[in-house]
């Protein structure tokens, strides 16, 4: 996948399995069978004032699965030209994220748990933290 050429498009929600019982609700993911990808890093993201945000970059090769663990908050996606706003507020749906896209989470609700799920382990050269510098790699040939 060229991540130049990705759009904001190309990122989905996606539906979990989620099998219910009268104990609660229980949903699995597994590598390469509803997880598109092998999961090389997880990490959450909590505790975060309803008035701030998270992400603010892009990423040349990641690819990422987000979920509403629990509560709710935004995804703001971001092609160079289109924006696309995705609210995540329920547990048994992911936002799958292609590389290429620049993200900021917002709107955080009180008590909200992002849960992320990421192809590849943390390495700073995969990732655009400055706008300008996306826009201009990515409106690049």
């Amino acid at each position: 996948m060229n991540s130049r050429k990705t759009q904001v498009e190309d990122c989905k929600l996606v539906s979990l399995p989620k099998i219910h019982n009268r104990a609660g609700n229980i949903t699995a993911l597994e590598n390469q069978k509803n997880i598109p990808f092998d999961v090389k890093r997880i990490y959450y993201l909590y505790d975060v004032p309803s008035n701030e945000g998270r992400g603010g970059h892009a990423h040349y090769e990641l690819k990422q699965y987000l979920v509403a663990a629990t509560g709710s908050f935004d995804v703001a996606l971001n092609d160079g030209k289109n924006t696309k706003i995705i609210t995540l507020n329920k547990p048994d749906m992911a936002l799958l994220i292609v590389p290429g896209l620049w993200r900021e989470l917002q709107n955080f609700s009180g008590g909200a748990i992002c849960l992320v799920l990421a192809s590849h382990e943390f390495d700073e050269k995969d990732y655009i933290r400055d706008f300008n510098n996306y826009r201009e790699w990515k409106l690049s040939k």
